[in-house]
């Protein structure tokens, strides 16, 4: 509620006296509105018409009682806070009311006035934060709509998306791999805010920046005095995630003492904290991501092959910047946009040049670099144009480093042939394409250099 808007405020009090009263001492507030009702069926019928703010009820009613009229109420306006106001002085009456959802319970006295303003200005305020808290949750999962965050008209982004609708649907394991700067933290709070879960926690943690002392406490949480410096209980991360999600990113990284562990708590749904014996469930999605292929760190001894099928799940192996065909241009359309407006400055284009630049440049860093390069060079340019010099990239030039050595054409041919190899990740198909010519000449010039 906004201080200066006129709060709607329903009276039900069948005592004629107290009614005008309350309506009296309401009134005194120029920002609230009353309307006075004498039995709970006249209140009820109103409420088919218009919800108020926040309603004051008597408990003793001719023609209702107070638990039944509270529980209508709750009911049909659940968003409506609700003061019972009553000369019953029975703390098990308070508690009971209480417990079905009364904002307070006041008992008729003297004081009656003041606890009235009182608890009415801190119904106002803890409403004002309630919808603070339900806007703040709507911009949030507005952010991570999968057509506002995932940008791409790519047939690989195509086949993407198809996967996130099918991730959205259930509560399936899901496991994104992708080079750095793809966004797998994105494409995971995507999945999380489109899913059922996106009311509850989404909890990310990078699992490689997790000490090894503490990943069990993190992870697990701890009981006070369990270690030096556990001076308070503390929930872990699967606790604090339960209901929601669970982002484990990097999860190749995990040291192999605590892959087993994982996979336990995995296996049971259950934890056990830190230096305590009690056993807690918990109930979220989880979801990992690596920019390595776990896969292989299975062949190669350095993950355990039973948590990697428990994590496999469902498979999103995002493809890099450079595989895209011309999503970087809507990409860098939209980080444009997005920057400009929020820094109050007029939106500008890119030029035929600039957009050639974009297309020609391989990304390592991918979006993320993309959207570093884009926002600097909408504050180079001088105009409402982004022209090609305002764009600048860590290696625009990817021979500069080649050319520096004196060598025969042959071993030239080769650097590039291995430089190309090294950033499409041994594609040779890629490179080939890239570099207009055939894949048998790659093998042969590998095979060459095989042999010198």
């Amino acid at each position: 509620m906004e201080t200066g808007v006129t709060q709607r405020i329903f009276i039900v009090e069948d005592n004629d006296w107290y009614q005008k009263l309350l309506v009296h001492t309401v009134s005194l507030n120029p920002d609230y509105e009353t309307e006075a009702f004498s039995t709970g069926k006249e209140l009820l019928n109103r409420l088919n018409d218009e919800v108020p703010d926040l309603i004051t009820m008597d408990y003793r009613l001719p023609d209702i009682s107070g638990e039944e009229l509270l529980e209508k109420i709750k009911a049909m306006c659940p968003g409506t806070q609700v003061i019972v106001i009553s000369e019953q002085e029975e703390i098990e009456t308070a508690v009971s009311l209480l417990k079905l959802g009364a904002y307070d319970y006041i008992v008729k006295g003297n004081d009656l006035r003041n606890r009235l303003l009182n608890t009415l200005a801190n119904a106002q305020n803890q409403t004002k934060l309630l919808k603070k808290i339900e806007k703040l949750e709507k911009e949030v999962q507005t952010k991570y709509n999968f057509s506002d965050t995932i940008i791409g008209q790519s047939s690989k982004m195509q086949h993407i998306f198809m996967l996130l609708q099918k991730a959205v649907s259930n509560n399936i394991t899901v496991s994104i791999t992708g080079e750095t700067g793809t966004g797998k933290e994105v494409i995971a709070k995507a999945i999380h805010y489109n899913s059922i879960y996106k009311d509850k926690p989404f909890v990310a943690i990078n699992v490689a920046a997790i000490p090894k002392e503490l990943f069990e406490s993190e992870l697990f949480g701890h009981e006070k005095g369990s270690f030096t410096g556990a001076n308070q209980t503390r929930i872990g991360k699967f606790e604090e995630a339960d209901g929601g999600t669970l982002f484990l990113d990097e999860i190749a990284e995990l040291d192999p003492v605590f892959q087993a562990k994982l996979l336990r708590a995995l296996q049971e749904r259950e934890i056990t904290r830190v230096g305590g014996n009690k056993v807690y469930k918990f109930n979220c999605r989880i979801i990992v991501a690596t920019h390595k292929n776990l896969l292989q760190e299975v062949k190669s001894g350095a993950f355990r092959e039973d948590l990697y099928y428990r994590l496999f799940g469902l498979p999103i192996e995002l493809p890099p910047l450079r595989e895209r065909e011309k999503d970087a241009l809507l990409m860098s359309k939209s980080f444009v946009e997005r920057f400009c407006k929020e820094n109050g400055m007029t939106v500008k284009k890119l030029s035929p040049a600039a957009q050639n630049k974009l297309l020609a440049y391989p990304w390592p860093g991918n979006v993320r670099e993309l959207k570093s390069v884009i926002e600097l060079a909408a504050v180079m340019s001088m105009n409402d144009v982004i022209d090609a010099d305002d764009i600048v990239v860590a290696s625009a030039d990817i021979l500069s480093g080649i050319i520096a050595e004196e060598m025969s054409l042959r071993a030239y041919n080769r650097r590039i042939v291995q430089l190309f190899l090294d950033k499409y990740n041994n594609n040779t198909k890629i490179v080939a394409d890239k570099l207009d010519i055939g894949q048998t000449t790659i093998y042969r010039m590998l095979k060459e250099e095989e042999e010198d």
